[in-house]
């Protein structure tokens, strides 16, 4: 690849290439941001964050319901009426996935990715996958009322999807219910 003390354009292009190729796995791709999630979410008008504070009871009970709480100690969310929207992450294989999850009377109104970083499984940010958790209650078992089809080589990243979407479920009927 060297000529006479240069890269050819050929090396130089491939270097390029992995260079940036790296630096995208590593940043991960954010494909919404949280006010155009929140936009999606409440349209114009969109209410103020609110927190919900975690304490050791409220991970315990969120472990027991639906199978694991975040180790934050304040989770944000905002409220409009009977909709909640939740911005929560999970980790997929190594690293973590930002989901953003709309709840109304008990049931998800819809499901957006917003930030994926691992280097598999990104697929689930197509509606093809989203729209399936549409309709959808956490089912007195913390699991969801109906299984959701998972995807060839995304098999944590759907798991780490159905995770946040049963917390979120369970999260909204804490400041509902």
């Amino acid at each position: 690849m060297r000529r006479g003390g240069r890269f050819a354009a050929g090396g130089r292009l491939a270097l390029a290439a992995a260079l940036l190729a790296a630096s995208a796995t590593a940043l991960g791709e954010q494909y919404l941001g949280r006010d155009e999630f929140l936009e999606l979410a409440f349209g114009g008008a969109q209410p103020q964050m609110q927190s919900l504070w975690l304490t050791r009871e409220t991970r315990v009970a969120a472990t027991t319901a639906v199978g694991w709480a975040p180790a934050a100690l304040r989770l944000r969310y905002w409220q409009a009426g009977e909709r909640t929207a939740w911005i929560l992450e999970d980790i997929g294989k190594d690293q973590p996935i930002t989901l953003g999850v709309v709840v109304r009377q008990d049931a998800i109104e819809r499901v957006e990715v917003l930030a994926f970083r691992e280097s598999r499984g990104w697929e689930i940010r197509y509606p093809f996958f989203t729209a399936q958790f549409s309709g959808l209650s956490l089912a007195t078992d913390g699991y969801l009322s109906r299984p959701i089809d998972g995807i060839t080589g995304a098999t944590l990243s759907v798991r780490a999807a159905e995770r946040v979407a049963r917390l979120a479920l369970w999260l909204d009927a804490q400041v509902s219910g």
